[in-house]
């Protein structure tokens, strides 16, 4: 009993704390090759870093927080690994203690989608990615979400940042990919 008092506690916390995407908010529409974002007009798109980005955004920092978050869209032509692979992948640039992680399904308009929601420890990477330097940055959130685009193949988004900052986006990246709030579902750890 006690247990769910404080699980119910912390949800009406979140629901206070964390500034929700309502549709009274300003989004835009950004196209990303096959696929259509509807993004809070505050996050700021950039022209991609490198070729392998499709688009990129800042998502501003909350009260808090010193850094701003980052969304990376990623299109790899139908490669780019399968759900489970790009999870574990993910997943591993967390240090394992003190991670908690949980693996969503849904649906959306566009297609089915898996998101990693994961917070702890994340490895930051310093440079450019073929030097694989990292520096070890607590507080960190990350929601990463493979989106299967029918007969177009795999998008891959991932949000990394201040935890404050990216949970007060998580309902912003499932309004982004048009999802169905109602048929998402945690996953298990055998499904």
């Amino acid at each position: 009993m006690l247990r769910l008092h404080k699980l119910t506690v912390l949800t009406l916390a979140l629901f206070i704390a964390v500034p929700a995407l309502n549709a009274d908010d300003k989004t835009k529409k950004v196209e990303a090759k096959d696929i259509t974002l509807k993004v809070p007009t505050t996050w700021k798109q950039s022209p991609a870093s490198n070729n392998l980005r499709t688009a990129q955004f800042a998502i501003p920092k909350v009260e808090g927080d010193k850094d701003d978050a980052e969304l990376v869209v990623y299109f790899f032509g139908g490669a780019g690994g399968g759900v489970n692979a790009n999870l574990e992948r993910w997943s591993g640039q967390f240090q394992p203690a003190g991670k908690k992680q949980k693996i969503y399904k849904g649906e959306s308009t566009q297609g089915e989608y898996y998101l990693l929601d994961i917070t702890g420890v994340y490895n930051k990477p310093i440079g450019p990615p073929i030097n694989r330097q990292t520096n070890p940055t607590p507080g960190y959130q990350m929601l990463a979400v493979v989106l299967m685009v029918k007969d177009k193949g795999n998008y891959f988004l991932k949000m990394t940042g201040p935890q404050k900052t990216v949970s007060a986006a998580s309902k912003a990246i499932r309004i982004a990919i048009d999802a169905d709030l109602k048929k998402e579902a945690e996953l298990k750890a055998e499904e």
